[in-house]
């Protein structure tokens, strides 16, 4: 597994964690990058993973997931739109499509409303994917759940609005 971006809290550090018996397999050198070596990166990576582990915010990514399933679940039997919903954690996609059977995706336009009236309603969502197709959502670990319900209420009311018009 390779990690890097908030592993240094800002800093240019990345890491790639392994089964020993594959890490140890490797020869002096055969690992290594362009972030290697930095003892202030380093410093700030091991405080980001003291909080990680002391927060237990492995534990929360996969409760705060569990919500964003479940809202986006019930969404999906509303909006023939969602043609799936994946994800690891907290970090959940949704995938627009015009056709379930076919996955053929939606079109930019209509994906944009959803965007555009989120943002309107104070809730920041991403869209990517390769058909620019795919709502992504990754609220922050410390998000209160009331908070986090109130941001899903918003995408579902933004979906209702953008497919009516």
């Amino acid at each position: 597994m390779t990690s890097a971006k908030s592993l240094g809290g800002g800093l240019p550090i990345s890491a790639i964690t392994g089964r020993a018996e594959v890490m140890d397999s490797v020869h002096a050198g055969g690992l290594g990058g362009t972030y290697g070596g930095n003892p202030i990166a380093a410093a700030a990576a091991l405080a980001a993973l003291g909080q990680i582990e002391s927060e237990k915010l492995v534990e929360r990514a996969d409760v705060v997931g569990r919500i964003e399933r479940e809202h986006l679940g019930e969404m999906q039997k509303k909006y023939d739109v969602i043609g799936e919903i994946r994800g690891r954690g907290a970090m959940i996609a949704m995938e627009l499509v015009s056709d379930r059977s076919t996955k053929e995706p939606l079109d930019k336009g209509t994906g944009n409303r959803i965007v555009e009236e989120c943002y309107r309603n104070g809730v920041v969502i991403l869209k990517a994917g390769t058909y620019d197709n795919v709502i992504r959502l990754l609220p922050p670990l410390t998000i209160e759940e009331g908070l986090l319900e109130e941001a899903l209420g918003v995408l579902d009311d933004a979906m209702g609005t953008a497919l009516a018009g």
